[in-house]
């Protein structure tokens, strides 16, 4: 048990680490491809929308291949691409030279799968939740420095994001090399083993265990409401409150807070005295709230107390669906299961920023946010048709 925890700490300081880089850069990366390189909404929904293509399609196999060689040389290797892509990014002068670095940050970030199986392997079903929250938390974090140090650092030049960025992923690579152990007990053979983009074999596998199904795609319908707003966020406050590069960046820090705090520490508390049910709907209904309010905040202040109530929503959902897709798996397929729900998540994270530039640019800034608040507004309505009809099987 003490080992378990000593391990825990060492992945939740990993995957901080890394994600403190990846915070960096979040709140500038639309205003840096809008200013600097003159790319349209649309074409920054894109360029936001490639990493998590290139997640989506190689979440699976990294989490399918991490069950077989194990966690721990996957998430050196995908640190090390994080790192080249920051790299890549400073040097950004065209649509193309930032495309490429948001591939091979994809390829760096499709390692949320493993780092999620990392804990499945180290943790007994009752404290499943709490280890998966650990892990947002470690997002959280990340979110909650990382922004406010991008916004600071954008101030000097954009290039210096992408150095700050590279450097804490570096960083992070260091301290797995040297202290983080492998989590995987027994290794499954390599025999037999096969690279596809898209295994329908091992989906059908996945969507026919009980629940599992179910949860995979309320997952995908909750990300997807919240892509919306990806590359828009940050173009929303810069061109229609008139919000700097670091007032946008303190916007997404809050939600960072906010976002830790319920992961980091009431989620075992609303645990222990709601049901599984009862913190669905909190969750889906703060969400909801806030993304369909953000357009209308008004100034600074509005917006910061509506993205608390939207961090609210996504800081108990996200751990709460991926405890239950690990929960109701298989011991010997959490690696497969978590890379597959991963993907979802990614393939939701590339429609959304599409959908979302689209939206925005085409339609009217209010159009991402209210998209993502009639998305989450059917899935409450699904979930408790589901449960109504006992299709779906939960506490």
């Amino acid at each position: 048990m003490k080992e378990n925890k000593k391990a825990l700490f060492i992945i939740f300081l990993t995957v901080f680490i890394d994600l403190l880089g990846f915070g960096i850069l979040i709140p500038i990366l639309p205003t840096f491809a809008s200013s600097q390189i003159g790319i349209s909404d649309f074409g920054i929904g894109a360029i936001i929308g490639v990493y998590s293509l290139v997640q989506f399609l190689f979440n699976p196999i990294v989490g399918k291949l991490s069950d077989r060689i194990g966690r721990r040389p996957i998430i050196l290797i995908s640190l090390l691409l994080t790192v080249a892509s920051y790299i890549i990014f400073s040097f950004s002068t065209t649509f193309l030279i930032l495309f490429v670095s948001r591939i091979l940050a994809g390829l760096g970030g499709s390692n949320i799968g493993t780092a999620q199986a990392y804990i499945a392997d180290i943790t007994d079903k009752a404290n499943r939740a709490k280890g998966m929250g650990m892990i947002g938390a470690a997002f959280g974090l990340g979110f909650v420095f990382g922004p406010i140090m991008g916004g600071f650092l954008a101030h000097f030049g954009y290039e210096y994001v992408g150095y700050a960025s590279a450097t804490f992923s570096f960083i992070a690579f260091i301290f797995a090399f040297f202290f983080l152990p492998e989590s995987l007990k027994e290794k499954k053979s390599m025999s037999g083993f096969s690279v596809k983009l898209f295994n329908f074999q091992d989906v059908k596998k996945i969507i026919q265990i009980p629940n599992i199904g179910i949860f995979i795609f309320l997952f995908f319908v909750i990300i997807f409401s919240v892509a919306n707003i990806y590359g828009t966020f940050a173009l929303l406050g810069q061109k229609y409150y008139g919000f700097t590069d670091r007032e946008n960046g303190y916007l997404f820090g809050i939600i960072g807070i906010v976002s830790s705090i319920i992961q980091g520490g009431l989620m075992k508390r609303m645990s222990t005295k709601l049901s599984e049910k009862a913190i669905l709907f909190i969750g889906m209904t703060a969400l909801m709230i806030g993304l369909s309010l953000i357009p209308y905040g008004i100034n600074f202040t509005g917006v910061a107390i509506i993205s608390a109530i939207l961090a609210i929503g996504t800081g108990i959902l996200q751990p709460t669906i991926i405890s239950f897709v690990s929960k109701y798996s298989p011991e010997n397929m959490q690696g497969t299961i978590l890379g597959f729900n991963s993907s979802m998540g990614s393939l939701a994270r590339v429609l959304g920023p599409l959908w979302g530039g689209f939206a925005f640019q085409f339609l009217g800034y209010e159009a991402p946010f209210i998209t993502g608040a009639i998305f989450t507004f059917l899935t409450i309505l699904l979930t408790a048709f589901l449960l109504k009809t006992k299709k779906l099987n939960i506490n």
